[in-house]
């Protein structure tokens, strides 16, 4: 029995040694795209050219957290409250035993108080192994990493998830309405005869 308990937990010790290796070399490549772009912005993995940008970028996103279960785990299942801003979305090529995948995660570098990152919970890689997602609240850095490789430094007008709280619509759109009928209501008032004078 103990014999057994214990290639159990070497063969898990394997496991996790490959996994984290395969880890350890991250994604080949990744592509972001958003408004304020000429077309989209490619970099490239470990051991190529402007590699270091990427890990960078990772790190500084959550991508670890958001793909494979870590203990504290910062992920968020809610959004956190604030502005959004645009939105940019980074795909990460992921070479692996099965093939390569694509993982997708959506940035908000203009994000207040905080930028954010979204990974899509169950975003199949390694061919079962799946992503833990969530929200994942930023620093500041990685605004200054995304500048830097040619994103705006100032979220681009009318790109993305707007910055303007949708309360502030609503409010603006119900005023808009008041008016209006007001409006028809007077005009019809002005065009009723008055009363005869006998």
């Amino acid at each position: 029995m103990k014999r057994l308990v214990l290639l159990s937990s070497v063969f898990a010790l394997l496991v996790m040694l490959v996994t984290t290796s395969a880890l350890a070399k991250g994604a080949s490549e990744a592509r972001i795209t958003g408004p304020g772009l000429d077309g989209e912005i490619t970099l490239m993995g470990e051991g190529q050219m402007g590699g270091v940008q990427l890990a960078h970028i990772a790190e500084d996103a959550g991508f670890f957290p958001s793909v494979f279960m870590t203990t504290p785990n910062p992920m968020l299942s809610e959004r956190p409250q604030g502005e959004l801003g645009a939105r940019y979305t980074i795909t990460y090529v992921m070479p692996g035993p099965s093939g390569v995948d694509e993982l997708r995660q959506d940035l908000y570098p203009y994000a207040r108080p905080s930028p954010l990152t979204r990974m899509q919970p169950g975003q199949r890689y390694f061919g079962t192994e799946e992503t833990v997602g969530g929200w994942y609240v930023a620093s500041t850095t990685l605004k200054d990493d995304l500048v830097a490789i040619g994103l705006p430094r100032t979220s681009p007008v009318g790109g993305g998830t707007s910055n303007v709280p949708w309360a502030i619509v609503g409010v603006a759109t119900t005023i808009a309405a008041c008016l209006a009928i007001a409006g028809v209501a007077a005009r019809r008032a002005r065009s009723r005869p008055g009363p005869a004078i006998v």
